[in-house]
């Protein structure tokens, strides 16, 4: 399979893992107080650019079936691609720890666009929303996502694959 195929396919993986992870928690992935389990994937792009826009279709597809209308699908998707972008460039960067810097992004962009989101579309208070979108967020990029990205980063074959 050659190079350009090989990230297709695996974007393509990424954001159907991502998909199926929120839908299948939906009781948890959606709403004022969530975990969306599914971000522990956001450290993926750490390592690949089309990680990226798996994550950014995964969350399009998720969206779609979250029920909070298309505020949510554009700008909820927005945010996963904006954390998305910064992650691969922290990867990318010479920044000491950038290993734990990596699942921040998500942490806090999520925190700022979801809760504006979630004001909007079931008008819960923006500051409590956004400590409660923070906490849910660290939950699933730091508890979830940092020791997946410390596992590919121990892992030669799993992280040339994703390189």
């Amino acid at each position: 399979m050659n190079n350009k195929t090989r990230q297709v396919v695996f974007g393509g993986i990424i954001g159907a893992l991502y998909a199926v992870m929120t839908i299948l928690f939906a009781p948890i992935s959606y709403s004022q107080v969530q975990v969306r389990i599914a971000e522990a994937l956001t450290v993926l792009p750490f390592f690949s650019p089309y990680a990226v826009w798996g994550l950014f279709i995964g969350c399009i597809v998720s969206n779609l079936a979250g029920g909070l209308g298309i505020i949510d699908i554009v700008f909820g998707s927005l945010a996963t691609l904006i954390a998305a972008l910064i992650t691969y460039y922290i990867g990318k960067s010479n920044i000491k720890f950038k290993t734990y810097l990596a699942p921040l992004p998500a942490v806090l962009v999520n925190a700022v666009i979801v809760a504006f989101v979630l004001k909007y579309t079931i008008q819960v208070p923006l500051f409590i929303t956004m400590l409660w979108v923070a906490l849910g967020e660290s939950a699933a990029c730091y508890i979830l996502g940092l020791p997946l990205l410390l596992f590919i980063e121990k892992n030669k074959k799993i992280k040339s694959f994703l390189a």
